[in-house]
């Protein structure tokens, strides 16, 4: 799947500005689409910008990564596959704003690519839809790819001792946070700023974008003068979707919004449909050293209890904790990366990972502070080491889900595989003499 999933990368053709001295040609066809020179070029140029290394000569893998593509786009068109244009909206703004946020400004990125937005987002449009439609096409090739637990033990078993996957150092962690208080007199005044910067706007003596750059605590949006894209009201959480979608008039600015993540005044900047592109700008109240210090003086006392024995860290966790995600959990954190309770130091929360790094099993360390990544705010919190798994080649007894995944991917690799050659002989292909003499990774493009 690894392979066939390459070709998303090669599918971006923003670059096609920089090619305009190329004389094109057909290059490649396959069924009844064609393989342009300048594409080639596009990728190739795109790769430069990157980094991208090539196995091989640019000039025989993007087009045989291109061709693969082309098989696929045509069995959706065969299998009738359809993608939400909604979905595929919001993932084009979603790329625009993570581009945006790589090169600094809407002008930079416009000027990078030598295209305007709207050209920008019609060719993104088109690339992610082509995405969406290859990951259609490969999940319903590979659906039926299925492994028993007597397939698992015998693939096991027959594997070299160098083929074994090495796993490397896990740890299962428990949390306990407390979001001190916020004081009422820094709530009054994060509203008093608001409002400040909606009189300014409201007068004209200045710009929501340029204030948002300025003063929002929403980072990566402050980067755009507060835009955040378009959006269905889905994306949003509640309390900001219900006064951001009723907004009507891009001229006006909402009345302060409270959220999980601090306090917001939104303006609108455009509709389209039931997607919306707004901008906002986020003040974050502070919590006062004094109840920092009380908050840590509460997680130390739970934390001797604890190690009293005098309560359980799991029945703390329940009754204390204000983490939503672990406190009916017994605390313990999960990684959304694989879903389950396993983490890689690297992919713990940088201050818990400093914490939980030289921790013994069973150990709970002392209390410290933390950006909370789900609301971006700062928590106070205590952490368990419940296991720790070192280093090790994968075993069946303790790895497998790792074995049972190992092995999907290899067959679904070698379905997709199958799947190319078996297409490469029922489809019409024609390659330019001067692009034959390559080593390609599929032979079976060059008939006799």
């Amino acid at each position: 799947m690894k392979k066939a999933l390459f070709i998303i990368a090669l599918a971006n053709t923003l670059f096609a500005a920089a090619q305009s001295n190329v004389i094109d040609e057909v290059i490649w066809v396959v069924g009844d689409e064609a393989i342009l020179r300048s594409e080639v070029e596009e990728q190739r140029i795109r790769a430069q910008y990157e980094g991208t290394e090539f196995k091989d000569d640019p000039y025989c893998e993007i087009p045989e990564q291109l061709a693969i593509q082309k098989l696929f786009l045509h069995q959706g068109a065969i299998d009738s596959v359809e993608v939400s244009e909604s979905s595929v909206a919001s993932q084009v703004e979603m790329r625009l704003n993570y581009m945006m946020s790589q090169i600094g400004s809407k002008e930079k990125m416009e000027e990078y690519f030598h295209k305007n937005m709207t050209e920008l987002r019609e060719d993104l449009r088109d690339m992610v839809r082509n995405q969406m439609i290859i990951q259609q096409v490969q999940q319903q090739l590979v659906k039926d790819v299925k492994t028993t637990p007597s397939e698992i033990r015998q693939f096991y078993n027959n594997l070299s001792a160098d083929s074994i996957p090495v796993i490397p150092t896990q740890v299962e962690v428990q949390i306990i946070t407390i979001a001190p208080p916020v004081p009422q007199e820094e709530i009054n005044r994060i509203k008093d700023r608001l409002r400040e910067f909606t009189q300014r706007i409201q007068s004209g003596s200045t710009t929501f974008s340029m204030l948002a750059r300025l003063y929002s605590e929403d980072t990566e949006s402050a980067k755009h003068g507060g835009e955040l894209g378009f959006m269905g009201r889905g994306q949003l959480v509640p309390e900001f979707a219900n006064v951001a979608f009723a907004l009507s008039d891009p001229n006006k600015v909402s009345r302060i919004v409270e959220t999980e993540f601090g306090y917001h005044i939104i303006q609108l900047i455009e509709k389209r449909g039931d997607r919306m592109n707004f901008r906002h700008i986020l003040l974050k109240p502070r919590i006062s050293a004094d109840d920092k210090s009380k908050a840590f003086a509460a997680l130390d006392s739970l934390a001797t209890q604890i190690r009293t024995g005098n309560v359980t860290f799991e029945r703390a966790a329940g009754t204390f904790s204000q983490d939503k995600n672990s406190m009916m959990n017994g605390g313990v954190m999960t990684n959304e990366q694989n879903s389950t309770s396993k983490f890689e130091y690297q992919d713990l929360p940088q201050e818990v990972a400093k914490q939980v790094y030289g921790m013994k099993v069973g150990e709970i360390s002392a209390p410290f502070s933390m950006i909370d990544k789900k609301t971006n705010q700062e928590v106070c919190a205590i952490v368990r080491l419940k296991s720790r798994t070192d280093t090790h080649k994968a075993d069946l007894t303790n790895d497998y889900q790792v074995i049972k995944q190992y092995l999907e991917n290899l067959r679904n690799d070698q379905t997709v595989n199958d799947w190319i050659r078996q297409k490469q002989q029922s489809t019409y292909i024609y390659i330019s003499p001067n692009w034959r003499n390559c080593t390609f990774e599929y032979p079976g493009w060059v008939k006799e």
